[in-house]
Order: C-alpha cells, then sequence, then structure tokens
C-alpha cells in the first residue's frame, strides 16, 4: 500500500459525517440537524442518545424514527427512506432529509392555571365564580406524530411553544369536567385528588392525538370570590346550629346586660318586658276556666305530635379500623375533610354487611347527586 493510499484511507476516517445532538438547554423538546442543503453522506453515523429519538423527514413525508444507539445510514438502516428514493442497489452520493431530534424526556413542573373566573351552577348560591390553577408532566411517546402535527418546519421547537397549547386544552378539559361534576362548591377544594385523576383520564386521549403522554396532572388550588366563602360559611354554621337554643342564648344574654344597667333606660325596658310576659302568662291562667263549656264536660285537649324519629347513626372503617358511631351531618363532614371516601365502608343498623359510601342509598348525596336522601320511616 502506497502512502497516498494510506493517507487517503485516513483522511477518509477523520470527515466520517457525524449526526448527533448534545442537548445543551432545559426546554428544548425538538431539534432540527443542520447540514448544508440538507445533505448526509453515505455511510455516515448516526448517534441517539437515551432521552432522544430522532426523526428522518423527506420532502415533508416522515421517513425512517430511530431509538437510542448507534447506527451507519445506509439502504438498511433507512429502509422507508430507500423505498421513497427509489434506491435498489445502494447509494453512493449525499442524500437529502431533515433529521429531527425529539427530547423524549418526562418535562415536569409545568404549570397550568384559568386567565379568567369560570362559571359553575350550585343550587344553592346559584352561579359562581371560581378559578384554579395546578401543574402537570408530559413527555413525547410519539416522535413521529409529534414532528409532523406539531413542529413542523420548526428547527427549535421549545417546551414553551407547545406549554401554550397545552395549557388551552387542559383549562377547556378542566372547565367540563367540572361542570359536569355537579358537586356542591364548597366539596370542589377538599376533592382534588379525586378531580386530578379524573381530569387526567378526560385528557389523555386528547394529548394522544399530537403523540404526548400527560403523565401527571395536579389541581393545587380551587378559589372562589371572599363574598362567597362568607356565605358558605355562614350557612354551614347555621346548618349546624340549633335556633331554638340560639334564642334562649340570645335572650340570656340580653338580660344580662340589662340587669347591669338597672338605674338607666335598659333597666326599664327590661322591667317593662318582663312585665308584659307575666302579664301574658296570667292572663292565660285566668283564661283557662273560661274556655271550659257548659255542663262540666272539659274541652278536647290538642292531639300530641308523634314522637321523633330515632337519629341514624353509622359506624365506619379507616384504616382496617372501625369508628363511630356517628350521625349523618358528621358523616358528611369526614367526608368533605376526606377523612373517608366514596369507597369507605360504611354500616349501620339493619345493614346486614359492611358496605362502600357509594353504595349506600341516603349517603350518594355526598358524591355530588342533586336527590336527598329518603325521610326516615317512623
Amino acid at each position: 500500500m502506497s502512502i497516498f493510499d494510506e493517507i487517503k484511507k485516513k483522511l477518509s476516517h477523520e470527515f466520517i459525517d457525524i449526526v448527533e445532538w448534545l442537548d445543551n438547554t432545559d426546554d428544548t423538546i425538538v431539534y432540527r440537524f443542520e447540514r448544508y442543503q440538507n445533505e448526509i453522506k453515505n455511510n455516515a453515523q448516526l448517534i441517539v442518545r437515551e432521552g432522544q429519538t430522532a426523526v428522518f423527514i423527506n420532502e415533508g413525508q416522515l421517513a425512517d424514527v430511530f431509538k437510542p444507539g448507534t447506527y451507519t445510514l445506509n439502504t438498511q438502516n433507512l429502509p422507508i427512506l430507500t423505498t421513497l428514493k427509489g434506491w435498489k442497489y445502494g447509494f453512493d452520493s449525499p442524500f437529502k432529509a431533515e433529521v429531527y431530534f425529539v427530547n423524549t424526556r418526562l418535562f415536569t413542573d409545568e404549570k397550568w392555571g384559568t386567565k379568567n373566573p369560570f362559571m359553575l351552577s350550585d343550587d344553592r348560591f346559584g352561579l359562581v365564580e371560581i378559578r384554579a390553577f395546578g401543574t402537570y408532566s408530559f413527555r413525547v411517546n410519539d416522535p413521529g406524530k409529534f414532528v409532523v402535527d406539531v413542529v413542523g418546519t420548526d428547527g427549535n421547537f421549545t417546551s414553551y411553544e407547545v406549554n401554550e397549547h397545552l395549557k388551552s386544552l387542559i383549562v377547556t378539559r378542566f372547565t367540563d369536567t367540572v361542570g359536569e361534576a355537579n358537586l356542591p362548591i364548597e366539596l370542589y377544594a377538599a376533592n382534588t385528588s379525586e378531580l386530578s385523576e379524573t381530569c387526567q383520564e378526560v385528557m389523555q386521549p386528547e394529548f394522544n392525538r399530537v403523540g404526548i403522554e400527560l403523565e401527571k396532572f395536579y389541581i393545587e388550588n380551587v378559589s372562589m370570590p371572599e363574598e362567597l366563602k362568607k356565605e358558605i360559611f355562614e350557612y354551614s354554621r347555621l346548618d349546624k346550629l340549633d335556633m331554638g337554643k340560639l334564642a334562649q342564648f340570645k335572650a340570656a344574654k340580653a338580660m344580662e346586660l340589662a340587669a347591669k344597667n338597672e338605674g338607666g333606660t335598659a333597666g326599664a325596658g327590661m322591667g317593662m318586658g318582663m312585665g308584659f310576659v307575666l302579664a301574658q302568662q296570667m292572663g292565660g291562667l285566668m283564661e283557662q276556666p273560661a274556655a271550659q263549656p257548659l255542663g262540666g264536660q272539659t274541652a278536647q285537649q290538642p292531639q300530641a305530635p308523634p314522637p321523633m324519629p330515632a337519629q341514624v347513626t353509622y359506624f365506619y372503617a379507616v384504616s382496617g379500623q372501625q369508628l363511630g358511631p356517628v350521625g349523618f351531618d358528621k358523616l358528611k363532614e369526614l367526608f368533605a375533610s376526606r377523612t373517608i371516601n366514596r369507597d369507605s365502608l360504611i354500616w349501620k343498623q339493619g345493614m346486614p354487611n359492611w358496605t362502600a359510601l357509594k353504595e349506600v342509598e341516603e349517603l350518594k348525596s355526598f358524591l355530588g347527586g342533586n336527590t336527598p336522601p329518603p325521610l326516615p320511616t317512623a
């Protein structure tokens, strides 16, 4: 072998075309490998690293897709491109093709949120406005489809560009899902985990259409106007209060305040009020004998109301332990605070076995239904 052959061999090894991409950014999803006039030499070396996929595009058509590994580009490793080009016996000259490297790693902690509040209808408070925000993570699971349908001819496609599209999709599907859930307004913030899982299932087919997998979806907060929060708090307090006892408590406090001001107008007013009460009581006592009919027959006594129905109590299971008994309202509080959920086991007197909460008829209202539980039998 002559010295010129040695030089030619050495130069041929030194000038082997290498097609590769080293990502030095945190947000690049797709990078187009640049070559003059997109020409790639025969037997060029293609290096695809872990977390990458190489996609070959020929004249706007999807050709070959390469997973991580090292490849020598020829007719054997480019079967689709070979068919498109019409190569039968190999090729020696450079060929034209666009090579896109797709980053297939997991992109985490991407933010989403409702730019504007959206309307929900609540049975008690009417139309209300709420906002929500959270995070999600995704990865490209079909690089070929993603390059063709989303990237196009963009030579440097970043996560910011795809996030603008994904955020609009997320907000639209989130609004639809929350609207169809039909939960009481105060339960949305208490059931973010269940809502997150449901939203992820609804959104996944939409992501798959463009070659993306929605790995995780989280709702971090569901907020509402402050005045609505105050109404909900007041409503919940009134729903738990015994109005009779509250009236007695208010009257006792008023008497206590009046007693401290016996010499003033409050004491005089208190004395007049007590006088009116005593007069009414004495008048009632004096009218009782006059109410008797002639002949000494006593008037028919008013019929007494039936006894109050006994309150139904429930036992519930948490982490394999039996707890309770608690009343209906307390059980609802436990559900709202996520101590129990729709699959928690419940038992009450008369039930043959422990049953999941979602199967107990009168407890289905916890899940967002509008039908009240059946009235207790006498």
